[in-house]
């Protein structure tokens, strides 16, 4: 009786472990239907492209949605969700922000003798991507490659400001405290009339950063960061002009406009 029981449970298992299997095996299906050609998906096309029944199908994109794999668009559909770049902040590199960065924030660094720092929007906040340090300068401040920014970063709110998932921000911001997401909304809001923000992210250091945009709207945020004796935060300072031309000129070869108010604007 004994071997019979531990048969029986171990074939319960065989079972459960196929499922599993079956069931990350759909998820990859599903997320492999996204393409340059089809940035967006509804469960009707999810089931009718993998054969499922369209409740299978729903039951799976809703999941995914709850664990940020996707998520939905304004149309009612399904689009890839901040998690997939917050796992791959390693794996990037043929996004093409990523491929043309680089030139551009190693320029940014030396003018400004500061680090410069490129962030890609994750699941809840900017995910640092990558990170040039300027060795020469005395004080090297940095930040690590796939830190998640907290909302109050100036990153976080040049995302907030521009982010296409208006609805989704304003979410995130209501998790907040009264007096603290009132000051950041207002933060939020002057980013929009300035189209940059700059900060103090810890005592002593500033952070100045500006959106980049591809043709479907802001995708990255370049920024410097640095001792506050050597980073102004303020509107007329000379680096903050160059960290805008640097998110200009890095819109302007994604396609992009450097803000959705600012099409007459060409890059430098």
């Amino acid at each position: 009786m004994a071997r019979s029981t531990r048969s029986a449970d171990a074939a319960r298992a065989d079972r459960g472990d196929q499922a599993d299997i079956q069931a990350v095996s759909r998820v990859s299906q599903i997320l492999a239907l996204f393409e340059p050609a089809t940035p967006e998906v509804t469960a009707g096309q999810v089931a009718e492209r993998l054969g499922l029944n369209r409740t299978t199908a729903y039951r799976y994109c809703t999941s995914l949605v709850a664990a940020g794999l996707l998520e939905r668009s304004p149309s009612g559909g399904y689009i890839p969700g901040g998690l997939l770049l917050q796992l791959g902040a390693f794996a990037v590199s043929h996004r093409r922000v990523m491929n043309l960065a680089p030139r551009h924030m190693q320029a940014l660094s030396r003018a400004t003798q500061s680090s410069a720092v490129l962030s890609l929007w994750g699941f809840t906040g900017p995910v640092v991507s990558r990170v040039e340090e300027n060795i020469a300068a005395v004080v090297v401040v940095s930040v690590r490659v796939g830190s998640h920014l907290p909302l109050d970063a100036a990153q976080s709110k040049v995302f907030l400001a521009y982010h296409v998932d208006q609805l989704s921000m304003q979410r995130l911001t209501a998790t907040l405290a009264g007096p603290a997401r009132d000051e950041l909304r207002a933060d939020v809001e002057r980013v929009r009339t300035v189209g940059h923000c700059s900060a103090m992210s810890t005592p002593g250091v500033v952070v100045v950063a500006a959106p980049v945009f591809d043709e479907y709207g802001i995708c990255a945020t370049v920024a410097v960061i640095g001792p506050d004796n050597t980073l102004s935060m303020s509107d007329d300072a000379p680096e903050l002009r160059v960290v805008v031309d640097a998110a200009r000129q890095l819109t302007h070869e994604l396609g992009g406009h450097y803000r959705p108010d600012d099409l007459g604007q060409q890059a430098v």
